[in-house]
């Protein structure tokens, strides 16, 4: 495919598994457009990848939460660029006791992993389908498979995205866009986020993950037209295997463990 002019558009890709994903499309001569929230340091990672791999990478920095931001943010890719490879990596996790929650913390979570993920996708799809070969790839989370107490909204928004992408690839299996949906367990992002996902014990450890390593393989396997990687295929056999009312019981007491930490 000659990608010289076109672009691939990654949300979520200043930090973990977004700017990993940037990356690797960047090694392999992809241009990308990068997405992602503002003073995260987008623009010092757009300029190392111009450098470093001779590519474009032109950035946009908005709240994917504010259904506005979303329409103004397709309209911008669409009037500039052509793009073959979308990417739905943006989405907020939360981890807290559902009577503490604000009404804006329950509104944030499902306005980016939920509404975001399927407008961009709405929107950019006539885009996708004007190239001869078109990929869109969206981040759902082991978290899919299986209720969770004390992170209620989040599990629910990823069975949605899980859901959705597979709908999707049925529905556009007779053209040139292919989908496709990855189940990523935890990531070893930052320092913090190790700490905490440890604190959940052999559950949490099971499924931390390198994002170099997870976004590698997802877009090897894009590119194979595998519709739904697992890149934990350990975790997604418990998750599988265990019955719902073990495998519940057992993740909320791991988050729970996480809280009380």
């Amino acid at each position: 495919m000659d990608t010289k002019e076109s672009y691939a558009v990654v949300t979520g890709a200043s930090q973990g598994l977004g700017k990993a994903f940037a990356e690797n499309l960047a090694k392999k001569n992809i241009n990308v457009v990068l997405v992602s929230l503002p003073n995260q340091n987008l623009k010092e990672l757009s300029q190392e990848l111009e450098e470093q791999h001779h590519i474009k990478a032109p950035y946009y920095e908005t709240d994917l939460s504010v259904n506005e931001n979303v329409m103004k943010l397709t309209e911008w890719i669409n009037h500039s660029f052509d793009i073959h490879i979308l990417i739905n990596n943006a989405g907020l996790g939360g981890t807290k006791k559902f009577t503490e929650a604000s009404s804006d913390y329950i509104n944030t979570i499902l306005q980016v992993n939920v509404a975001a993920t399927s407008l961009i996708t709405h929107q950019l799809l006539p885009n996708l389908l004007r190239q001869p070969k078109a990929y869109i790839l969206n981040v759902s989370s082991m978290a899919a498979f299986s209720p969770i107490g004390f992170k209620t909204v989040y599990p629910a928004t990823k069975t949605f995205i899980h859901s959705f992408s597979r709908g999707l690839h049925e529905e556009l299996k007779d053209t040139n866009v292919f989908v496709s949906v990855v189940n990523p367990g935890a990531m070893k992002t930052n320092v913090d986020v190790c700490k905490r996902i440890e604190k959940q014990g052999f559950i949490g450890r099971l499924t931390l993950l390198n994002p170099d390593k997870v976004a590698s393989y997802c877009i090897r396997q894009l590119f194979k037209k595998d519709s739904v990687i697992m890149v934990n295929p350990i975790s997604w056999l418990v998750m599988k295997i265990l019955p719902i009312w073990i495998k519940l019981p057992l993740m909320t007491q791991a988050i729970k463990r996480e809280i009380e930490a």
